[in-house]
């Protein structure tokens, strides 16, 4: 027989550690008696096999012994099954009912968070620290209900007055606000980092989630979409609450909101210079109405003066003067890396005002302008002034006006002719580089064009 057919098969062999937790899990009586002897290095070890195995005594025994000051389980798992997390929970009861500490007990803090794959970074060392017992755990607020896993944790926390429950981020997809504000009423609220809300609020609800907003005074990143407006006589009574609250938002550094109906007419000293007192990193207000005096006031507030990215996509700023826009770009150009201003309905104009200031936009690292009108010529200037821009990666423009038909509609061959004018200024130009072209959606029946190019590179 050749040997040729056959194949050595090499498996790494269980450890003899590993070997050595799973046979001592086999009686599970035996495993919880030598836990008080068990050396503090084997505790991880039996623990995973505890979860794996479902041995829920064992694991609720464990936590009343743990040597550690953290039980980072959501390391182990992005969440626990229902019976593990339960005797988890039952075995942290079990402490917090002591008077007296068992002789080993260290475990301060229990992190639910899916943060970290790297299980072994996170077991802490010798020492656990005073203070009440923390719960690390992200909130993802989805439906009307909650999920049974974070329910049964919300229900075992309501019961526990010396429990801290900290979460760095809050994520709500369509929770009612009343569900919303049970569940917050729990929280740390201190220990937040982010919040995102990505479901269609009025500006009342807004107004009733702005409390808990501004006591989450180390907010780093705030996202809203869609806070619709309806005409009612309380409207500024909800927007005072919004923007009161904004102003405990000393840590602010990335503030990102679309379609924010009641935008219009508040960016002013009353808004975000007032809210906005520390630098942000990051700025989007996008697919909302805003008026001139509304940019006017942004490209002079003091929070943009050091801006690594801004996106303005979708605001009409078609009949507004250049200067607001040249302003603002001649604010963040020392440290601007992302610009987006798709959609905005730009026009050369617009363009020829911010020119200057874009030459001397030497971090930009992404630039787009797709969706607006924009001729052959301003193109080739616009080309031409950002080839100085060595970090320059990503760049994506609108077909130029001469690709479309009178109707709007895109013409192939002049769209063809277009792409190797750009391509012969590229040539031109000398320099590495890629761009993206993108043509508008049909003017009559608004279904995307299929004559989208490939990028354009040069070499």
């Amino acid at each position: 027989i050749s040997p040729s057919r056959f194949r050595m098969v090499t498996r790494t062999p269980p450890r003899l550690l590993e070997l050595a937790a799973k046979s001592l899990l086999k009686d599970e009586d035996l495993a919880i008696a030598a836990l008080e002897y068990l050396p503090t290095e084997l505790f991880p070890l039996l623990f995973m096999e505890a979860l794996a195995g479902r041995c829920d005594k064992t694991l609720k025994a464990m936590v009343r012994a743990w040597p550690f000051a953290r039980l980072p389980l959501g390391g182990l798992t992005q969440m626990p099954h229902q019976k593990a997390l339960q005797a988890v929970l039952d075995g942290l009861d079990c402490l917090l009912a002591r008077k007296v500490r068992p002789r080993r007990w260290k475990l301060r803090v229990l992190d639910l968070r899916n943060a970290s794959r790297n299980f072994w970074s996170m077991w802490s060392g010798a020492r656990g620290p005073s203070g009440p017992l923390t719960v690390f755990v992200d909130l993802c607020l989805r439906e009307r209900t909650l999920d049974e896993c974070l329910a049964n944790l919300i229900r075992w926390a309501r019961r526990r007055r010396s429990l801290h429950l900290c979460c760095k981020k809050v994520t709500i997809f369509g929770m009612p606000i009343q569900n919303i504000k049970e569940v917050l009423n729990l929280v740390q609220l201190g220990c937040v980092l982010e919040v995102e809300v990505h479901f269609t609020w009025q500006l009342s609800t807004l107004g009733k989630f702005a409390p808990y907003l501004g006591r989450m005074s180390n907010v780093r990143r705030l996202v809203l979409s869609h806070i619709h407006k309806p005409s009612s006589s309380s409207e500024e009574k909800h927007i005072g609450r919004f923007t009161s609250q904004l102003l405990r938002l000393r840590h602010l550094r990335k503030l990102r909101m679309e379609s924010p109906a009641f935008l219009e007419g508040y960016l002013t000293a009353s808004f975000l210079p007032r809210c906005l007192k520390s630098p942000l990193e990051a700025l989007s207000i996008t697919n909302c109405q805003l008026t001139e005096s509304d940019l006017a006031c942004l490209s002079q507030c003091p929070s943009i003066s050091q801006l690594k990215e801004l996106d303005l996509s979708g605001l009409s700023l078609a009949c507004f003067s250049p200067k607001p826009l040249q302003v603002l770009l001649e604010r963040v150009a020392a440290t601007i890396q992302d610009l987006v201003l798709e959609y905005c309905g730009l026009s050369d104009t617009h363009l020829e005002a911010i020119l200057p200031a874009l030459s001397h936009c030497h971090q930009l690292q992404t630039f787009s302008v797709r969706g607006n009108h924009l001729s052959m010529a301003l193109m080739e200037r616009l080309l031409r002034h950002t080839a100085g821009l060595s970090r320059l990666s990503l760049e994506l423009y609108p077909a130029p006006l001469e690709s479309y038909s009178s109707q709007g509609i895109i013409h192939p061959g002049r769209f063809a002719q277009a792409q190797a004018e750009l391509l012969g200024i590229l040539k031109d130009l000398g320099l590495p580089r890629t761009i993206w072209l993108r043509t508008n959606p049909c003017p009559h029946c608004g279904s995307k064009i299929v004559y989208d190019s490939d990028p354009f590179v040069s070499c």
